[in-house]
Formats: structure tokens, C-alpha cells, sequence
């Protein structure tokens, strides 16, 4: 007696090996058969005629960190058929937080959530996380800027040797605790002010635990050639295999440079060094409204930043350094602010800093340097500065793989909260709707190994990501005719359809497109 049989659909196993007709058996949270096993019995049988059984997708590129905490049936990922989520990405984790990095997490997660978080070391995190019982997979990196700032603060300078080492203790602590690498958010500061040098000296370390490194490169527009071969050489020197966050080229000027980049991955890997990226299939970026702002701003912590941007003399000295930069990431018409903290500036969600500036007739910059400080630095931003050939291009390379850049959230609570972006409820539906069916840019076998086995070998799940007897029961039935992303940039919080069955170990969380309640997510430890 099988606990869970799937019968008549089209098995695409995650290897891009060509589909085939074949049943699927399910027994203690593992796969157990694959055959024609129709005359055998279950005590839930799921009819997936027409449609495509496939490994649960695995996004290698999650900010849903704290999302469990607040609401543990994941709803806007697991939705999309996510199973497994890897956490921890652009430098930042939520351990280990010590001293005021500490402190400073714990207030914000205050303000924005309601509760308090922030933990001293990656296995009090994960315990935590496990004790929410999650609807799906959790597994983390470690964030190089949560380190830094536990160690070293806001300081744009060099860490002293006695610096170095903790911070390599950190990393190394992290590791044994499950970790299965590190990351860097080279944008944001604290991370912003590492040196190369520092960066690979902590990517031995990941090296010795044969775990890998995640970077959020330094510059993504006028210098991505230069940031790309900083992240190949802090993959030579620390023989640590290397992903490339969420490649692409912002800006219309850099439009057609990742032709550049995918050759320069390219040619590294015939070299016999291991680099690969993952991408997410949207034209518009998101993160915080203060991204924009230069380096110096940031040092000494938000209250520094903020008291720097009430100075009249300050605001003016910012505006001459970053004006030109943001007109040629295309402007202030395509700068979105997604969410706010405050009841007041509310009606700001979804509207563009030039829209804004119209209408209280200030400055695109003023507005967001006002917005900033009002929301104390609580104030996001999307924007639109990609091309679509571009993204076409990264989605169809050999060497990337699909990741959401995105969070588990909601239609309701505390998690529907701002105008997010769509990718938190559309991206793995969006690649088969637009790029496999419409498009036919991709194989269904091709894309649905771009978040299934390669995503899993990328981060070392070695039971997961590929249709075989004796692997995790994680599973997707979806019906490639009729799958859709239907959230866009005008209404982005919608959940897909046509991803019809989803289990996590073999229970399942989704059943006909809606959610069973279950929990059955587990923490994955390197």
C-alpha cells in the first residue's frame, strides 16, 4: 500500500532527459516506484492525465528568511510549486547577529512585523525555523554583510587582523551549523566596503566545507564585465565554486553586455573552475529605496545615514554624485516605490518617484531622500532597467538556473502588506507559461531542470531535484497548457494557476490549486 500514487502523467524527471509516460509511488515521504504501477494500490491516488509530474522546484534564490515566522504556509511560493527555498542570499541572514546588528534586527523585525528577530548563530536559527513547521523546505547561506556588521559595524575600512579572524570563525561556526555557503551583497553596505581580498580569505573557509559562494556583484550596470571577473577570480584563489546572483545589465547604455558575461562564464568553466547564475524572468528589479544612495552615506548605521540626509548642504553634495548615475539606470519614471511603513505615505505604493514628485512638487531625489528619512530607511523600491533580450539570453544559457530574488508572502495579513514586486508570486509559473509555451525559448525537460536538479546540485541537496526511487517526495503536477503567472506589475498580488498538485516528503500542500493546510517543510542542514 503506497502512501500517495500518481497516475498517467508525463514524467519529466529534472534531468532534461526527454519526458516519458509513467506513474509515481510514494511511501514514507520517498519516492518508491516509477512504472506502470496502475493496478497497484494507494490510500490517495492522484489522476495526473495531460499533464507533467516534475521534481518540486527549488528557488536558489530566496529572501523569505523571516516569512515562516510570520506566516508558515508559504503561500505565494508553494503556489508556484517552490518546495525548497534557499535563504540567506545578498549577504544578509539572520545569524548570527551580534551585539547592535543584533539589536538593529530586532527592532526592525519589531516595527515591521510585530516581532522581535534576530539570532546569535546560524543553529539557533535554524532550530527556530524548524519549530514554525513550515509548508516547505528551508536551507540557508550565510550572509557576509550579517557578519560584518556583528563584527565590524557600519565601518568603511579594513578589518584588523584580530577582525579577520572572528570573522572567519563566524563563517566557519556557520558551516558546522548547516550552512551551505556564503553570500555578499556587494551593493549594500556593510558589505559594499570588502575588499577582494577579504571576500576570498572567507570563501576558503566555505571552500574547506565544500559549500559555495552567492554574490549580489558589485555594479550590475557600467562595470558588470569588471564584477563578474572579480567573482571568477575570488573563485580561483579560493577554489570555491561560485553562483552569480540574479544576473543581468541595468540601464539602457549596458543593454547587450550579458552576451559579454555568458562568455566569460563560459570560458572559466572550460578553464575547470565551477561558476554558474540564476535568473529571474522580469524586466524590473526591487530592493530598498536606499540602494541609491552612495557608499559614504550609509557609514556609521542608519541613524548617521538619516541624520546625513536632513543636512541641506549633504542632500545637495548626494544629488550631484548619483543624479546622472539613476538617469542612465533609466530615470525617475521608472523608479517604483513598493512599500512604506507608515499610514502616511501610503497612497505612494505603486507610484513612480517622478509621479510623486509631480505631485507634491518636489524633486525625484527629494522625494526620495524625504521618503527615506520619514520611513527610517523602511521604504523599498522596484525598478524597470532590464531588457528583455537581455533576460532572454541569461534564461536560455546552459549555466543559468531560475531564481525568485523574491519572498513567501500572501493575499492576506501582514504579508500582503505594499505593491511588491511580481516575481514573489510569479516567477516559476512564468517560466513555463512564457518561455516554454509561448515563446518555446525553452524545453519544459530544460526548464524545469533550471529549478529542479540544478538548483539542487548547485547547493549540494543531493535526495532532491530528480524523479528516481529512493529520493525526497517532493513533487510537481502542473498542466503546461494552462499554467499562468498571473500577477504583473499593476496587480502583483496574485496567486498562479495551473500548477494543480504540489507535495512536500511526500504530503501534499497543494491539491487542485489550493492549499491543504499541511505542513510538512523540513530545514535542510548542509
Amino acid at each position: 500500500m503506497f502512501d500517495v500514487l500518481l497516475i498517467n502523467g508525463m514524467v519529466v524527471d529534472g534531468t532534461g532527459s526527454p519526458w516519458f509516460h509513467a506513474d509515481v509511488a510514494v511511501k514514507n515521504g520517498k519516492i518508491v516506484e516509477i512504472g506502470n504501477l496502475r493496478r497497484k494500490k494507494a490510500r490517495l491516488v492522484i489522476d495526473a492525465k495531460g499533464m507533467f509530474v516534475c521534481p518540486g522546484f527549488i528557488d536558489i534564490h530566496s529572501h523569505s528568511d523571516f516569512s515562516p515566522f510570520v506566516n508558515p504556509f508559504c503561500e505565494s511560493k508553494v503556489k508556484q510549486g517552490v518546495t525548497t527555498e534557499l535563504v540567506g542570499n545578498c549577504g544578509y541572514s539572520l545569524a548570527p547577529l551580534l551585539g547592535e546588528a543584533l539589536e538593529e534586527a530586532k527592532k526592525y523585525h519589531k516595527e515591521m512585523y510585530g516581532m522581535e528577530a534576530g539570532w546569535q548563530s546560524v543553529e539557533e536559527y535554524l532550530a527556530a525555523l524548524e519549530n514554525t513547521r513550515p509548508a516547505i523546505n528551508y536551507a540557508m547561506l550565510v550572509g557576509h554583510g550579517t557578519i560584518r556588521k556583528s563584527v565590524m559595524g557600519y565601518e568603511n575600512r579594513k578589518p584588523t587582523p584580530v577582525e579577520m579572524r572572528y570573522m572567519k570563525k563566524l563563517v566557519d561556526d556557520s558551516m558546522k551549523q548547516g550552512a551551505f555557503g556564503l553570500s555578499t551583497g556587494l551593493i549594500y553596505p556593510p558589505g559594499s566596503y570588502a575588499s577582494t581580498e577579504e571576500i576570498f580569505e572567507l570563501c576558503k573557509v566555505v571552500a574547506k566545507h565544500n559549500g559555495f559562494y552567492a554574490t549580489h556583484m558589485r555594479n550590475e550596470s557600467s562595470k558588470l564585465v569588471e564584477s563578474v571577473e572579480e567573482a571568477i577570480e575570488i573563485g580561483k584563489k579560493s577554489a570555491v565554486a561560485v553562483q552569480i546572483s540574479h544576473h543581468k545589465a541595468c540601464g539602457q547604455k549596458y543593454f547587450g553586455k550579458v552576451k559579454e558575461t555568458l562568455k566569460l562564464i563560459e570560458e572559466t568553466r572550460s578553464k575547470g573552475y565551477d561558476i554558474t547564475c540564476d535568473v529571474y524572468p522580469y524586466i524590473a528589479t526591487a530592493t530598498d529605496l536606499d540602494a541609491i544612495l552612495p557608499d559614504w552615506v550609509h557609514e556609521g548605521g542608519i541613524e548617521k545615514m538619516i541624520e546625513r540626509l536632513k543636512n541641506g548642504n549633504t542632500r545637495k553634495k548626494i544629488e550631484q554624485q548619483i543624479d546622472s548615475v539613476q538617469r542612465d539606470m533609466g530615470g525617475y519614471e521608472k523608479i517604483y516605490i513598493t512599500y512604506v511603513s507608515s499610514e502616511k505615505n501610503r497612497v505612494f505604493q505603486g507610484k513612480s518617484l517622478a509621479e510623486i514628485a509631480r505631485f507634491l512638487n518636489k524633486t525625484p531625489l527629494e522625494v526620495a531622500f524625504d521618503l527615506i528619512v520619514e520611513e527610517r530607511a523602511k521604504v523599498g523600491m522596484m525598478r524597470f532597467a532590464m531588457d528583455e533580450e537581455d533576460v532572454k539570453l541569461v534564461i536560455k544559457s546552459p549555466y543559468s538556473m531560475i531564481g525568485s530574488d523574491g519572498s513567501a508572502l500572501s493575499t492576506s495579513g501582514i504579508l500582503s502588506k505594499g505593491h511588491p514586486h511580481p516575481r514573489n508570486f510569479g516567477t516559476f509559473p512564468r517560466v513555463l507559461a512564457h518561455y516554454v509555451r509561448e515563446s518555446k525559448l525553452l524545453s519544459v525537460e530544460e526548464a524545469v531542470r533550471k529549478m529542479t536538479s540544478f538548483p539542487a546540485s548547485r547547493i549540494g541537496l543531493l535526495d532532491r531535484g530528480v524523479l528516481r526511487p529512493g529520493m525526497v517526495a517532493d513533487l510537481v503536477v502542473f498542466d503546461l497548457e494552462h499554467v499562468q503567472d498571473l500577477a504583473d506589475f499593476e496587480d502583483p498580488k496574485c496567486y498562479p494557476k495551473g500548477i494543480v498538485h504540489v507535495l512536500v516528503n511526500g504530503i501534499p500542500v497543494v491539491r487542485d490549486e489550493q492549499l491543504t493546510g499541511e505542513r510538512p517543510g523540513k530545514v535542510l542542514r548542509k
